[in-house]
């Protein structure tokens, strides 16, 4: 297994388990233990996430200005300087 899929599988698995705890939060929100636990998870998400994105690119597409390409010309609109 390379090494990409091994982060990618770490990433998978501690996603995972955030959800779940975030799912047992939901109906338990005073346990402090699952709360601490969760704060952990959730950083070593962020830290799996940024070795995935320095080593193989970004996971997601950011999506900053929306649908902003579409005020873009389409490649039928630009104007050709050979005409």
């Amino acid at each position: 297994m390379s090494r990409r899929e091994k982060l990618l599988r770490q990433l998978s698995s501690v996603q995972f388990a955030l959800w779940e705890l975030h799912l047992y939060l939901d109906t338990h929100p005073s346990d402090l233990e699952a709360v601490s636990l969760h704060e952990q998870y959730e950083t070593k998400l962020k830290k799996l996430i940024r070795d995935y994105e320095e080593a193989y690119g970004p996971l997601t597409t950011a999506v900053g200005e929306g649908a902003a390409w579409l005020n873009d010309p389409w490649p039928w609109e630009a104007e050709r300087g050979d005409d």
